[in-house]
Formats: C-alpha cells, structure tokens, sequence
C-alpha cells in the first residue's frame, strides 16, 4: 500500500474510481476534465487529491480543498469531499490512510478545521469518519443544488 498526493498522470485512475462512487453520473468529455485538472495540479497549496496504490493500480481516493478564511485570525478551513475505495479494496486501512494523508496536510496549512460531508443514509461511512476523528455532532450540514432549482 503506497500513499501519495496524485500527480498529473493519476487522472484516469482517479476517474475511474470516481465511476464507482458516482455510476449514474454522466462521462464528461477529456478536455474539460483535463482544464479542471490542470487548474489542480497548478494549485497545489489549494487542491490535493490523495490516491492510494496497491501493485501499481489506484485503489482509493479523496480530495481537499483549503479556503482562505477572514476569521479565525485569518486561518484557513478545509474541506475533504469524494472518498472513495475500490469495493474489493474496502475495510483494508485504503481510505484511512488517503484521509489521513489530507488531514496531515490540513494542519500543515494551518486549517482550523476540516469538514466533510456525506449522504445521510450512508450509516456505515459515518462511523468511519468517526473512526478517524470527525465529529457528527457538532455541526449541520445543508447542501444546496442549483441545477434542481
């Protein structure tokens, strides 16, 4: 198992994951994705995508996003979104160890906090969040779709 920050040649592998999170989705054509993913990779304070390997094949993924912040005497907050491991990969520390390598790099940003959400009915995924130090109950998540207005 081998921990990392993506490069840019992990995009493919990155978006096949995202296939298994996210199978209803519609395939976005190459080019968008690949300008999204330059804007990523030239941004590295700002974005990260962590990936995990085993045997050279991507098995799990998230990202972090770091916001700059005028509170908190200016210290930044982040947010971890799109976790996901391969189904034969899972309960095996993969994303455990993709989270962890994002927190890691939140407290080097000098994040006050990281959020995280996920869809309610995902039981199981929250006590692993909870397995790994965040907290459920302390604040209340809403989430607002545009294209549903």
């Amino acid at each position: 198992m081998n921990a990392r920050f993506a490069r840019y040649d992990d995009l493919k592998g990155i978006m096949g994951l995202y296939e298994i999170l996210h199978p209803d989705d519609e395939k976005a054509s190459s080019s968008p994705l690949e300008n999204v993913w330059d804007e990523i990779m030239s941004n590295p304070g700002r974005y990260r995508y962590a990936v995990v390997e085993e045997n050279d094949r991507l098995v799990a993924t998230c990202n972090i996003a770091v916001v700059p912040n005028l509170t908190r005497t200016g210290r930044p907050y982040a947010v971890i979104e799109n976790v996901v491991t391969h189904p034969d990969f899972r309960r095996k520390g993969y994303g455990s160890v993709a989270i962890q390598l994002l927190l890691d790099f939140a407290r080097e940003q000098n994040c006050y906090k990281v959020m995280l959400l996920s869809s309610a009915k995902r039981e199981e995924a929250h006590e692993f969040y909870k397995s790994l130090g965040f907290d459920g109950d302390s604040k209340c998540g809403f989430v607002y779709y545009p294209d549903e207005r």
